[in-house]
């Protein structure tokens, strides 16, 4: 992997982010009634997009809405400039890593239709976050995020309209639990205009449909395991390479499972939850590949996995693929409103690095150049640590960008242990483990998870 070209500046990026940056400050406070910073930041979006079929509709809404006569198409359009940038700093960066990587990336994407009979709901729900980027941030209250509630349980029922309900629930209850908006002492800047202009052209007609879904038969060789977790919920989301059974290029795809969770069921009894629900986290355990037939697949390489499709196949240990399989595997294309640099997650291989630690920072040298490591994204639910990865030879993990730089997440790493060569994965325990620790912290969450079975039978027989 060329290294050099992962520390070199991206030309425009700092630009386009600058005029991304002054448009969410001005959320901040509100539209309502702009004042001259906010007009500011509202002309620079629109000059930002000057030379895009955008430019007309958003240089009309910055104006509309710096004379505080915006209506809900101006705000729209506003939301689609800042995707928009975002979007192509997304792809600015993906350009980056595939160059750095020599890897080849997937077609476009084809979306396929939705219906539009929900239209009514979805207006309801963009009049919400109209109301919203009215007040900014800090002129939220209790009776202004209340006011989704209705329009949310409205959505949830239909199917059609689960993706923008959840994240519509999932926004309001973060703007609730912060309430009232002018007494937070750091408001969330990025993150919260992230959601409101997701959400806002989410209530598009047309705007949620999908890229069409196939199906794959071939060879699945799993790579690593990413654990997202948070107090109510966790997510491990297997990357690997597959190998088409019709000899057709290999490609990298993604397989999910999540499940809900009590917040006291923590670290290793993770796995207990998720075991259940596929039989993909065994042979990651096991360090086996999957034989795959007719497995459901969308055109962004995501696998939507069902038990019925797949069998255990073949030992396949995860370092073995990452120095043959990796290298020639096509990288997911990626959906057009899903173009976001926080969603960028590149499977990556290196070995013949040096780790240096300074101020709790890890970072590897790679041919003269320095990468930043992202411990803080190791999950305690397996064997890999911190420390096992600055003493590690070779690395499987994702590339992000994250506070301007490309960062890696450790998935797993080689590592030696009394003059032996080991491998630690943080999706090590997956499956069930022997590891004496792993022990330790599967009976001790068993225990947790079998409290909780008990009371909550009680409370049903009652």
């Amino acid at each position: 992997m060329r290294a050099d070209l992962l520390t070199e500046p991206v030309d425009g990026l700092d630009e386009v982010l600058a005029a991304v940056d002054a448009f969410d400050q001005a959320l901040v406070a509100g539209l309502v009634r702009p004042q001259p910073g906010q007009a500011a930041a509202l002309a620079g979006l629109a000059e930002a997009v000057a030379g895009t079929p955008l430019a007309a509709r958003v240089a009309e809404a910055a104006e509309k809405t710096a004379a505080a006569s915006a209506g809900e198409e101006h705000l729209t359009a506003l939301a689609a400039a800042r995707t928009a940038l975002l979007g192509s700093v997304h792809d600015a960066l993906t350009a980056r890593l595939q160059e750095a990587t020599g890897r080849a990336r997937s077609a476009e994407t084809v979306l396929t239709p939705g219906g539009q009979r929900t239209v009514n709901l979805l207006a309801a729900a963009r009049s919400w976050l109209v109301d919203l980027a009215r007040a900014g941030w800090r002129g939220i209250d209790h009776d202004v995020v209340s006011a989704s509630a209705q329009v949310v349980s409205a959505m949830l029922p239909d199917p059609s309209l689960r993706r923008q309900a959840v994240l519509l629930d999932g926004f309001a209850a973060e703007l609730a639990a912060s309430c009232p908006g002018a007494t937070l002492e750091r408001v969330p800047v990025r993150r919260w205009a992230d959601l409101w202009s997701r959400a806002m052209l989410l209530t598009l007609p047309g705007a949620a449909d999908v890229p069409a879904a196939g199906t794959v038969t071939g060879r699945l060789l799993p790579l690593g395991v990413d654990v997202h977790e948070h107090a109510t919920a966790v997510q491990a989301q297997v990357h690997a390479v597959l190998e088409p059974a019709d000899g057709s290029a290999s490609r990298l795809v993604r397989a999910a499972v999540a499940v809900p969770k009590p917040d006291t069921v923590v670290g290793a009894g993770l796995w207990q939850l998720l075991r259940p629900r596929t039989s993909l986290l065994a042979a990651v355990g096991e360090g086996r590949s999957m034989d795959l037939a007719d497995m459901p697949v969308t055109a962004e390489g995501d696998l939507l996995w069902d038990d019925e499709y797949a069998r255990p196949g073949e030992p396949a240990e995860a370092f073995a693929t990452a120095r043959v399989a990796l290298p020639a595997a096509a990288d997911p294309a990626t959906a057009p409103l899903d173009r976001h640099p926080a969603r960028i997650a590149v499977p990556v291989f290196l070995e013949g690095y040096t780790a240096q630690e300074e101020d709790g920072a890890l970072t590897f040298t790679v041919a003269g150049h320095p990468l930043a490591v992202d411990t803080d994204r190791i999950p305690a639910a397996g064997p890999l640590t911190p420390e096992a990865v600055a003493a590690s030879g070779a690395c499987i993990g994702l590339l992000r960008w994250d506070a301007g730089a490309y960062r890696v997440q450790p998935l797993a790493v080689e590592t030696t242990v009394r003059k032996k060569t080991v491998t630690l994965h943080a999706g090590g325990w997956a499956g069930g483990t022997a590891d004496k620790a792993g022990v330790r912290a599967e009976k001790a969450a068993t225990a947790a998870v079998a409290v909780l079975r008990e009371r909550a039978g009680r409370l049903l027989r009652k």
